[in-house]
């Protein structure tokens, strides 16, 4: 005799989505683990259908607040399908709940590498990082657990991005004036632009300014509402002794900020070397307002008087 729907597994998970859906979160994990054992007990089960209700059912124990719970059925339901976004999602949520920073940003990190337009793992990853910057110092990064890599079968990432992404500095620059000024930027080509500046930054630490300008000037290209950027091309411009695009660059990351200390430091020394010093003193003269006792400033302030005098 076939069981009442009720009592199947679709029949189950329907009435379990009801009960969540009615905020009787209990009562729906109940039933998802209901629909769990008449699954298994079929047999050979459908991994997917099996991943789902572990999934559904770990969302049920986060929103009772059991966290450890949720973390255990996130994982039952990885093993049978990886890279599942919902779970992925969900465990990330339970670890952050508990504290559990590396792990939570590990897992917000594969959902964006699977998926890089997810604003929840985009802005979890920004909770993230600041957490841990705060708990682990500077260095967190290399204390974090391994990031797993996401098959490209898995990744639904950069398809509608045009192939030649790595062009020419030029030609990032023209992008950056025509299309990331003209609409504001997509989430996805927001943490585009971060993971490019952090590429750039890494290109900094090893000296390698012009490689890094190519950098900054790709990361603009996907989104140019942030100020450190700008900085920071300036920095490598200061470097090179291209003094004039520094002014430039600094003077676009002030519009965004008006108290970037780094872009009035970085435009005053571009004016100094251009020998415009009553410039050069107005930014110096800003910068001590925001931070009076900013030593780098106060010794420049004194260089560029020298040559006022």
């Amino acid at each position: 005799m076939a069981p009442k729907f009720s009592d199947s597994v679709e029949g189950l998970r329907a009435a379990g989505n009801q009960s969540f859906r009615n905020g009787q979160f209990a009562e729906a994990a109940t039933l998802y683990s209901r629909a769990l054992r008449v699954l298994q007990a079929q047999g050979p089960s459908d991994p997917e259908e099996e991943s789902i209700l572990y999934s559904n059912r770990a969302a049920c124990h986060f929103k009772d607040g059991n966290c450890t719970d949720c973390i255990k059925d996130c994982t039952s339901a990885l093993a049978l399908v990886p890279f599942s976004m919902k779970p992925l999602l969900r465990r990330a949520s339970a670890y952050e709940a508990l504290e559990k920073y590396p792990q939570a940003y590990v897992d917000y990190k594969t959902v964006l590498q699977i998926d890089d337009s997810v604003t929840s793992a985009l802005e979890g990853i920004n909770r993230m990082t600041r957490a841990l910057m705060n708990s682990l110092g500077p260095e967190w990064r290399l204390k974090l657990p391994s990031i797993p890599l996401v098959p490209v079968s898995a990744q639904r990432r950069w398809d509608s991005l045009a192939s030649g992404n790595h062009k020419a500095t030029a030609e990032s620059k023209s992008k950056e004036t025509t299309t990331a000024k003209s609409r504001v930027p997509s989430a996805g080509n927001v943490e585009r632009a971060r993971v490019l500046k952090e590429e750039g930054n890494e290109l900094v630490k090893k000296g390698n300014h012009k490689k890094a300008i190519e950098k900054y000037s790709e990361s603009l290209s996907f989104s140019n509402l942030e100020s450190a950027t700008y900085s920071n091309r300036a920095l490598c411009h200061l470097v090179l002794k291209q003094y004039k695009e520094a002014v430039r660059d600094c003077t676009e990351a002030l519009k965004l900020d008006g108290k970037n200390v780094k872009a009035l430091y970085r435009r005053a020394q571009a004016y100094k070397a251009l020998k415009d010093y009553k410039s050069s003193c107005a930014d110096i003269s800003s910068l001590l307002q925001i931070e009076p006792r900013n030593g780098p400033a106060r010794k420049l302030r004194q260089e560029v008087n020298q040559n006022l005098n």
